[in-house]
């Protein structure tokens, strides 16, 4: 038998978009897989929604306190009993070949940590960026400067790295949890094959950079311990590359 994949989604308030995302688990053409979804105390019918589908792979916590899609994520990866470890917030989407390629790759190349490109979507998950490409091994060294991995595009393998949970003191704990991962995974291997629909909210906080420089600051400076000019080079090449990478209009 395949692998079990354990699926980690934190949702706050996703009654809109969580049933694309539900269905886009259930059309998987990898079948060995457990979903560990966090509702951080919705205040819509989100969790009466994800209670309506009768698969006992969807495993459903409600948090009796908000605390962050963080904390949310770090239940998840708790209760977690998978070989790898895969990431889909409650909006965004995979292709049905998702599970299946990226632990084919990984099996078959022995890589620990893997990503794919994905489609930067409005709300109605119509494309409206260039797809972000998976086109370069990902270190620690050149993810300081610029955050390629995101948890709708990127697996790892917990049987030879281990688990890695969120800092819940930071606003920006994806990118802390990512180089403290690739502190001790050598590398990050691509595959150059859009499989996931990343969904752009307006509401969204990693859309506002200008309102997490600060944060961004702090991954080095608190998280990482740099020094406050080597954090200052840093924070500056993470907030020219995002540029880059918003920049990108689809056509």
């Amino acid at each position: 038998m395949k692998d079990l994949v354990s699926i980690i989604t934190p949702c706050y308030n996703s009654a809109e978009f969580i049933e694309e995302t539900i269905q886009s688990v259930l059309n998987q053409t990898y079948e060995n897989w457990e979903w560990l979804i966090t509702d951080d105390l919705s205040k819509d019918n989100t969790v009466d929604i994800i209670r309506k589908y009768n698969d006992p792979r969807i495993k459903l916590n409600v948090l009796e306190k908000n605390g962050g899609a963080g904390n949310a994520r770090n239940n998840s990866l708790e209760r977690a009993t998978g070989r790898y470890i895969a990431f889909l917030d409650s909006d965004d989407f995979w292709y049905p070949e998702y599970l299946e390629t990226m632990t084919d790759y990984m099996e078959e190349n022995h890589a620990e940590l893997v990503y794919c490109n994905y489609s930067r979507c409005n709300e109605q998950l119509q494309p409206v960026l260039k797809d972000f490409l998976a086109d370069k091994v990902v270190t620690f060294s050149n993810l300081l400067k610029t955050c390629r991995l995101a948890p709708v595009s990127t697996m790892y393998d917990t049987k030879r790295v281990g688990k890695f949970l969120f800092p819940v003191k930071s606003k920006r704990e994806d990118h802390v949890m990512w180089l403290n991962l690739l502190k001790v995974v050598p590398e990050g291997m691509p595959i150059k094959k859009t499989m996931a629909k990343y969904r752009m909210r307006e509401n969204s906080v990693s859309r506002k950079k200008k309102n997490i420089i600060k944060d961004q600051y702090l991954v080095y400076k608190d998280f990482m311990g740099f020094s406050t000019l080597k954090s200052l080079y840093y924070t500056g090449n993470w907030a020219l590359n995002g540029f880059l990478k918003y920049s990108k209009i689809f056509n």
